[in-house]
């Protein structure tokens, strides 16, 4: 599979993602760390599918700071992106050891937000990659 195809199918799998988040706004009804986990998800296959849309290999890892790294080492643009890493509290490896909540509550609106803005930038960078295709 190309690295393109590869992006798209990352970043559609990022979109189901981000759809089940729209779906979590309420916090009396889905658990914090239900909402971070499809957060830490949606960031996480977005930021393969952006490293994949230059045709190279990403770690098999659920840690959003490699992945902000070897994107930095890339020149991509990622500054605005580094608190995203917060959201490593969630990822797939720490789920069933538990989550110990704390008093800071993920703002989900924000996040949401934050994370759409993501995705339609990478959402971008692989449409204007596929042009030349």
């Amino acid at each position: 599979m190309s690295g393109h195809e590869e992006a798209k199918e990352l970043l559609a799998a990022a979109g189901k993602d981000l759809r089940a988040l729209k779906g979590m706004t309420d916090a009396e009804e889905f658990a914090e760390e239900i909402f971070g986990f499809h957060a830490q998800q949606a960031v996480e296959k977005t930021l393969k599918s952006w490293i994949a849309s230059f045709d190279k290999e990403y770690p098999l890892k659920h840690d959003l700071r490699l992945l902000l790294i070897q994107l930095e080492d890339m020149q991509c643009d990622i500054k605005d992106l580094w608190d995203f890493v917060d959201l490593n509290a969630f990822a797939v490896q720490l789920r069933y050891a538990g989550y110990v909540s704390s008093e800071d509550r993920l703002d989900r609106h924000e996040m949401m937000n934050r994370i759409q803005t993501l995705y339609d930038r990478v959402k971008n960078i692989i449409d204007e990659k596929g042009h030349g295709i």
